[in-house]
């Protein structure tokens, strides 16, 4: 599995996020995405409606580097007093098409997002092996993920 539990967790208990891709002339375009998680966990599958026909369809197929940003509010403050936690995904994007398609009404094609590096902020438990230190960066981790 590319995910911790504790991110694992987080990320199945948020479906929705936001999909970072490069532009024709190089700038980022920020897209809402619907995703999923491998059942393995080793990847990110994405979906939505007309998909082939949207400009971040275009934008991996041109070039697949891309990150997902997903994030929220804790109800609860972390033990520094911080609220705002989430996940990045970094890594590329490949298009696959999928029979029948996801959910009724989505594209058959989906993206399947590899990650290279994984960052995190509040999401693992502080005080816990090989999580972050209280005065390391609030809670922020990273990490680069092997590539097959």
């Amino acid at each position: 599995m590319t995910f911790t539990h504790a991110e694992f967790e987080y990320l199945t208990a948020h479906p929705l996020g936001r999909l970072a891709t490069i532009g024709p002339n190089g700038a980022p375009q920020a897209h809402p995405v619907a995703f999923w998680l491998h059942p393995d966990g080793r990847f990110v599958v994405m979906g939505g409606p007309e998909l082939s026909k949207s400009q971040k369809f275009r934008n991996i197929k041109a070039d697949p580097r891309v990150s997902l940003v997903v994030d929220d509010q804790s109800a609860t403050p972390n033990p520094i007093g911080q609220t705002g936690r989430g996940i990045e995904i970094r890594g590329r994007a490949l298009i696959v098409t999928t029979d029948p398609p996801l959910i009724p009404g989505f594209s058959p094609e989906t993206f399947q997002l590899h990650p290279r590096r994984i960052i995190t902020w509040n999401i693992e438990e502080f005080g816990t092996a090989g999580t972050p230190r209280l005065e390391h960066l609030q809670g922020y981790s990273a990490r680069d993920v092997p590539t097959d």
